[in-house]
């Protein structure tokens, strides 16, 4: 009983770290593109450029802290993939998946509540198109290659750093994640995503992560290193 009791525990954090840790990564985001929005005084690059800071700074410090309990996906794509692989359980991923885009949509809602904007609301912002879409297939190509193969005590400033620079050299601005495209629909702001652009997104990033896994396999050099980098696997985003 104490072993049942033990392993549902354990579930329990996993899903409580992907949630918690989700809805964190989504405050971040949206929150300092409003706080970026409103000090820049109309100056996009300045915002763009301290949005991406602070995602860069936030992602690194939720990796560091949830990646031990739940591997820190804080993605479906990551979830996903993980579980092909073999590193995530099949039973699993359904509730990992829900737990992200809950999470994703509460701290939406705490990014609003903290600066006294309407909490419920939708965006406006449209986000389509073969720019837009392409740069979203290669924004989550290189995360998910960068999971795959960053060494595990490097993972976390590794991916922080790779969306970093990805929010500069996609036209997307790299949402590399369905939970943050979920999640950033319900913000008429600086971050928001228009609920009928986040099925292309979607897509872009699932087809982005698909090529990863294929890359990382022509890449892998030994069997005995495929085992080694899976047994650490974190990601996110």
């Amino acid at each position: 009983m104490e072993n049942v009791d033990a392993v549902e525990r354990g579930v329990a954090q996993r899903i409580a770290a992907e949630l918690l840790g989700t809805a964190l990564l989504l405050a971040v985001v949206i929150g300092s593109g409003i706080m970026a929005d409103r000090l820049a005084a109309g100056n996009a690059g300045v915002a763009l450029l301290a949005n991406a800071l602070a995602t860069v700074g936030g992602l690194y410090v939720l990796i560091e802290v949830f990646g031990p309990v739940s591997g820190a996906h804080f993605n479906p794509a990551v979830s996903l993939v993980m579980t092909a692989r073999g590193t995530l359980a099949p039973g699993m991923l359904v509730p990992y998946l829900l737990a992200q885009l809950t999470g994703a949509l509460l701290g939406a809602w705490l990014a609003h509540l903290m600066f006294d904007m309407t909490i419920l609301q939708f965006s406006s912002k449209v986000r389509s198109g073969i720019g837009q879409w392409s740069g979203e297939v290669v924004a989550s190509f290189g995360l998910l290659l960068v999971i795959l193969r960053a060494p595990a005590s490097r993972v976390a400033i590794m991916v922080a750093a790779y969306i970093g620079a990805a929010y500069w050299f996609t036209a997307s601005t790299s949402f590399a994640n369905p939970a943050a495209a979920f999640g950033r629909m319900f913000t008429d702001s600086f971050a928001g995503i228009a609920p009928a652009s986040v099925p292309g997104f979607v897509m872009a990033q699932l087809i982005g992560a698909g090529l990863a896994v294929i890359a990382e396999r022509g890449l892998a050099a030994t069997p005995r290193a495929r085992s080694t980098r899976a047994s650490s696997e974190r990601g996110t985003v």
